[in-house]
């Protein structure tokens, strides 16, 4: 029974793209169980997902967000926005910005979650209200939702595959 159990949380919580998903997280310094998280939470791996607000792809993110990070990541390359739906390169702009959440938001999971969600600015606002380093509120419904989807799912692949199939 145990098994069937373990096997059904595998499904909800898949490996899929684990080898960009390696390499991208090795790349910047992350939490493998973190990028497979971002993914499960913003496109349930579907590559070729779009959002209301024309976010697109694995880890999607919108053009103006892929433009910055273009400048930031890889300047000379020749990517577009578009290419956004290949999933070496979602997984690849997904898991540094938010290896750039993270830092410039103290390694804070919950902070670097809402600022991915939501933006550097709403985020800055949101911390000079409160006062901190770090959010300890999320006043924003669709805020709060996302950043308790993103640990839920951290938190199921830290557990799933710990120690197992070197996640």
């Amino acid at each position: 029974c145990l098994g069937y159990v373990w096997l059904q949380k595998k499904y909800v919580y898949p490996l899929d793209y684990k080898r960009e998903v390696f390499e991208s997280s090795k790349e910047f310094n992350l939490d493998k169980a973190l990028v497979f998280a971002l993914i499960k939470t913003e496109s349930s791996f579907e590559p070729e997902a779009v959002s209301s607000a024309g976010a697109i792809g694995l880890t999607q993110i919108t053009e103006e967000t892929f433009s910055w990070l273009k400048l930031k990541l890889c300047p000379k390359e020749d990517i577009v926005f578009e290419d956004l739906y290949n999933p070496e390169v979602s997984i690849r702009f997904g898991a540094y910005y938010i290896s750039r959440c993270l830092e410039r938001y103290n390694g804070s999971i919950d902070t670097a979650a809402a600022a991915y969600h939501s933006g550097w600015g709403t985020v800055d606002k949101l911390l000079s209200q409160q006062g901190g380093e770090v959010l300890t509120e999320f006043p924003y419904a669709q805020m709060s939702n996302y950043v308790y989807k993103i640990n839920k799912a951290y938190q199921s692949y830290q557990e799933i595959y710990q120690n197992k199939e070197g996640v």
